[in-house]
């Protein structure tokens, strides 16, 4: 089994890497940047292609490694034949196999691989993939997680229907909770803490909020006004608030209403949840569990 990558950048980058130091055999990378398909070579110790042609001749599995939006286009100009015992790959979190769907007759088989991993470098992203999991779905998952498995990474296969919902989850743990953070560290410079001193004070918070989440899980982590029931000190925040940063406080604070009545289920978390409630309902049409606020 020798693997290609369509597209040199920092997933194809990272997992080339990645393979090649788990024992896996890599034909090399083709890029429509000659140079980052010469840079991902040398990288890898591997070829660079000058052609997907050249590529499909000397692969048998080729992992797609483009943006989402160019995977479909990516063979248009391709004969069939050229596809024979080749397996095509796509590294999308949000999208299916069935985006092949105009090959899969071709070819030995259609899936896609997603590392639930932020890969933020070309050269440096392959050191996280050790502690990665991944997902699988498509007609050739069971290659893909035989492939993983021997890096020693835990694997799970997801239907095709599950995906968007599933890299929506990705997301949220991800890019949203950098976004998060963000409106954390703009409400501190608000208070005339410069930048420097809001990202150093909040530190600790995060990183003792992830170990707890990690080491407890999500309920037992819960602390806070909103777990101890003070609807006095929610309701200031929200006069304090006013725009985005008040939506997204009232909409993660129902969240937190549903984790802390599993948490005290002895204690009524009816009035914190009316206060949130309320100015939302008329906004932001709630969904099965923010409207989930019962008394306990």
């Amino acid at each position: 089994m020798t693997i290609g990558f369509i597209g040199a950048g920092k997933v194809g980058c990272s997992l080339g890497k990645y393979f090649s130091q788990n024992g896996l055999s890599l034909s090399g990378y083709y890029s429509r940047s000659l140079q980052s398909a010469q840079e991902a070579a040398q990288f890898t110790q591997s070829k660079c292609f000058s052609t997907i042609q050249e590529m499909l001749q000397n692969s048998t599995l080729i992992f797609c490694t483009v943006p989402d939006g160019s995977i479909h286009n990516l063979f248009h100009d391709i004969q069939p034949n050229y596809f024979q015992d080749t397996y095509l790959v796509h590294c999308s979190g949000a999208l299916s196999s069935q985006v092949f769907a105009h090959l899969a007759p071709h070819c030995a088989g259609t899936a896609s691989l997603h590392p639930i991993c932020a890969v933020n470098h070309r050269f440096t992203g392959y050191k996280g993939l050790s502690q990665a999991c991944f997902t699988v779905e498509g007609s050739c998952s069971q290659l893909l997680s035989q492939i993983i498995a021997q890096c020693g990474n835990p694997v799970e296969t997801i239907s095709s229907e599950k995906k968007t919902i599933y890299h929506g989850a990705a997301v949220m743990a991800s890019n949203l909770v950098v976004g998060l953070y963000h409106t954390a560290i703009t409400l501190l410079q608000h208070c005339n803490l410069n930048q420097d001193f809001a990202q150093k004070a909040l530190a600790p918070l995060f990183l003792g909020n992830v170990h707890n989440i990690l080491e407890y899980g999500c309920t037992q982590a819960l602390t806070g006004p909103v777990e101890r029931g003070d609807t006095t000190t929610v309701q200031h925040h929200l006069e304090s608030l006013s725009g985005r940063e008040a939506e997204i406080y009232r909409l993660l604070s129902l969240q937190l209403v549903e984790l802390a009545q599993k948490k005290n289920p002895q204690r009524d978390y009816g009035e914190i949840c009316q206060t949130l409630q309320t100015e939302l309902n008329h906004r932001v049409k709630p969904s099965a569990n923010t409207g989930n606020c019962t008394n306990s």
